[in-house]
């Protein structure tokens, strides 16, 4: 088969996929944003790749706004025409499209069904929803009409879907609500790229560099966006301040890590450490400096959210602190797998105090990070998942 893989943020997990059903003998293009401001794998070809695997990224003048709701709209449309040309010119059997806007999905899926090609939905979030809930409250009366226009969108692009993939079977609650058919839907749940995710220890170059080697490092990776909350990071930077052994780092790009670069300067916190998005080949080495790695989702987004993350932070074998609804798929992983702690996003206080007390509990650490790379090694296994998208693909 010709099978196209648009992940719009160029994230690893399905560059993995692309390379595995490649392996398979399938003609794979795999398709990207080149102006997206994301934590990216590595979008290239490696040496022993079958030769059916190519990769495509597509270019804007300019990178993506994500404060600005016409500016960046009118980016996405105009990013969604490039990758309508992209079908057309290369005319694939399938395209399977995620974590893509939903104006840029529209005009994919059109391109799609002019070519009667098979189009396959996969929902990382659930966008319409996210826009309504962020929209109504920034802007009451107009962000109700915008929000309700991509709530339409999104229900009549799933409807309009040849299958639809789902990450967590939370989200069949609104596909239900939606009058989606069921015989469309396949949950398969994301999972991270094990093999190019080693265990590393904090005596790694990358911790050496940034003069981490020798303090106990409490570390975020990944997205700040609308649906995170960047304040409990300033909490945590505010709470160990006066401790100088421990370093907060924070390893992202964006309004969220703007915020907090202005904070770190107003408050002197200088255990506070804000660096950008790292390459995907340093990650590995991101992750074993650190003692306790954090994640943080918005209570509203616990409903259309996952945050991979987590799922990256497993590979690691490090142990983890989540101020997530306890709803979530990820907060279920963690306390099912004795990965890390989970906190309620609107429990500030108790998010802080579990990292106090745990940044000193070496044994608790070990335990929960063995725990992690264990559940990693079992679920992240690449055939299996592969499998499952061949099903799906017919």
């Amino acid at each position: 088969m010709r099978i196209m893989v648009h992940d719009y943020g160029g994230y690893s997990f399905p560059i993995q996929l692309s390379r595995a059903l490649s392996e398979r003998g399938h003609d794979v293009r795999h398709v990207y944003s080149k102006s997206v401001l994301a934590p990216q794998g590595s979008l290239q070809r490696k040496q022993g790749d079958p030769e059916n695997l190519s990769f495509k990224g597509i270019s804007l003048s300019y990178v993506i706004d994500k404060q600005s709701y016409m500016k960046r709209r009118r980016q996405e449309i105009e990013y969604g025409r490039l990758l309508a040309e992209e079908v057309k010119a290369w005319k694939p059997d399938v395209v399977l499209s995620g974590n893509t806007p939903l104006d840029t999905q529209k005009l994919l899926m059109k391109q799609c069904h002019a070519l009667e090609t098979n189009f396959v939905f996969w929902i990382q979030d659930l966008y319409g929803v996210a826009v309504n809930r962020i929209l109504r409250k920034k802007l009451p009366i107009i962000g109700s009409i915008i929000g309700s226009y991509y709530v339409n969108l999104e229900r009549s692009l799933l409807r309009n879907s040849k299958d639809i993939i789902l990450i967590t079977e939370d989200f069949k609650h609104q596909m239900k609500e939606w009058k989606v058919r069921e015989d469309n839907l396949h949950v398969i749940e994301n999972w991270a790229p094990l093999e190019d995710l080693p265990i590393r220890t904090k005596q790694n170059d990358w911790a050496k560099k940034h003069k981490l080697d020798q303090s106990k490092c409490i570390v975020y990776s990944g997205t700040l966006g609308m649906k995170h909350n960047p304040s409990l990071l300033l909490d945590l930077s505010v709470r160990f301040k006066e401790q100088k052994d421990v370093k907060v780092v924070v390893v992202s790009e964006g309004a969220g890590a703007d915020w907090l670069k202005k904070k770190k300067l107003e408050m002197g916190l200088d255990n506070l450490l804000i660096l950008g998005f790292q390459p995907f080949d340093q990650v590995a080495n991101v992750l074993g400096t650190a003692d306790l790695l954090v994640a943080v989702l918005e209570p509203d987004a616990g409903s259309f959210s996952v945050p991979s993350k987590v799922l990256t932070y497993h590979c690691s074998g490090k142990p983890m602190l989540l101020s997530v609804p306890g709803t979530n798929l990820a907060a279920k992983i963690v306390k099912r797998q004795g990965s890390g702690k989970v906190v309620e996003p609107f429990e500030t206080e108790e998010f802080v105090n579990q990292a106090e007390h745990l940044i000193r509990d070496d044994i608790a650490l070990k335990k929960m990070g063995r725990n992690a790379r264990a559940y990693a090694e079992e679920a992240f296994d690449i055939k299996r998942i592969t499998d499952k998208f061949e099903s799906v693909f017919g």
